[in-house]
């Protein structure tokens, strides 16, 4: 071989290693094989996929709610006085009825005898009143006593008679006074922290209350949800129970059912949402006035829904997409609208079929027309290398 044809020679090997590929020629000069890929090549991008399916889908109402407690009742004193002792232990369930505090009854003890006393002296003061009354009328008939004496017995009559009446609205006051030493709980609740505790000197209805109640079974829970949703809402109320359940943020129990009692008489204009409750039985204590709980309400169903989880959905400055795969392995940028959402699937409404296939994880790899490789499916081999009739030789140098 030549000098000029050896130089053609080499500078050939050195630009195929430069494009990426090394070329063994056969002792004629013919090209055998390419060995190794084009630069150029890409990989395929490891994904995970799933189907479109159909389901019936919920069409549900969540929101963040308030428990709040069915009635709150705050404890204070009718009467003045010491405080004796306590009949409950803070945080105890109390029933309608059971003692709660106990204020010295002994000057109201005194002030019903007292009272007792005085309407005995009344009566007997009465009973003279009517006797000379008596006296004094025959006498006046008859001309032994003047009108002017009949008509202060008849007078005095009339005055013990009403402090008779005065007596004993006295002694009913004093045996009410007595009656409100005693202090019951009004409702069936968890009573708080005991504000004025025993051995303390209290006022009648002054604050701070002596404790606080709040009524928990059953309890309530306040939510908003959008305005669009009323009309629905209320036809379902119209037809028959709405039901809510809650769940309570890391309590691994079932959601707690209840029931919509509760729409308000107004929209917020500010926000455009409408105030609901909804009542809940809480026999087992789960719920507790101030917590913030998730509210789901179902008003309707989708029936045979297109369906994909919903980490499958996409979105961009267009709105959102999914990448369904087509059967070559490469993948297509699809526009889909999107409706309810239910777990862990959302409905398509359109832009996809049962059946396709759409990319739920590894998106941020893709492109339009891209290959992918399925995680859990085997990838294609590379093609092995072509074989010639002639005798490879080594590389040319």
């Amino acid at each position: 071989m030549g000098r000029k044809n050896l130089v053609r020679a080499g500078l050939l090997v050195l630009a195929l290693v430069a494009g990426g590929g090394i070329y063994y020629t056969t002792t004629q000069g013919r090209s055998v094989e390419k060995a190794g890929k084009a630069k150029g090549d890409r990989a395929s991008a490891p994904v995970r996929i799933a189907k479109v399916t159909q389901q019936t889908i919920p069409v549900r109402v969540d929101a963040i709610g308030t428990v709040q407690a069915h009635s709150v009742v705050q404890i204070r004193s009718r009467v003045d006085g010491q405080i004796m002792s306590a009949g409950f232990k803070e945080g105890q369930m109390v029933r309608k009825g059971d003692l709660l505090f106990q204020i010295d009854p002994r000057p109201f003890q005194a002030q019903l005898k007292q009272a007792e006393a005085n309407r005995a002296r009344d009566m007997a003061l009465l009973e003279k009143a009517k006797s000379d009354l008596q006296r004094y009328s025959a006498l006046s008939n008859k001309g032994y006593s003047s009108q002017q004496r009949f008509e202060e017995a008849r007078a005095a009559v009339d005055v013990f008679s009403a402090a008779i009446r005065a007596g004993e609205q006295a002694i009913e006051i004093a045996r009410l006074n007595l009656e409100f030493t005693t202090i019951n709980a009004p409702v069936t609740g968890r009573p708080g922290s005991m504000l004025v505790y025993p051995g303390n000197l209290v006022e009648a209805n002054k604050d701070p209350p002596l404790v606080t109640i709040n009524e928990i079974r059953p309890i309530h829970v306040g939510f908003s949800v959008p305005e669009h949703n009323l009309a629905e809402i209320k036809r379902r109320m119209a037809d028959g129970r709405l039901v809510a359940s809650v769940t309570i943020p890391e309590d691994k129990g079932p959601p707690v059912t209840g029931e919509i009692t509760f729409i308000d008489n107004q929209v917020d204009v500010s926000t455009g949402t409408i105030l609901l409750k909804a009542t809940f039985a809480n026999a087992d204590d789960r719920l507790t006035p101030g917590q913030f709980v998730n509210v789901t309400m179902t008003l309707s169903a989708i029936e045979n829904a297109l369906v994909v989880p919903t980490r499958a959905i996409q979105v961009n400055q267009s709105g959102t997409f999914v990448f369904v795969v087509k059967e070559d392995k490469t993948v297509e940028m699809r526009p889909v609208d999107v409706g309810p959402q239910a777990d862990d699937v959302t409905v398509l409404l359109n832009g996809t079929t049962l059946g396709e296939t759409v990319v739920t994880d590894g998106q941020l790899r893709l492109s339009p027309g891209a290959k992918v490789a399925p995680k859990g499916t085997e990838q294609a081999d590379e093609k092995p290398a072509r074989k010639s009739g002639k005798k490879r030789s080594e590389p040319v140098s």
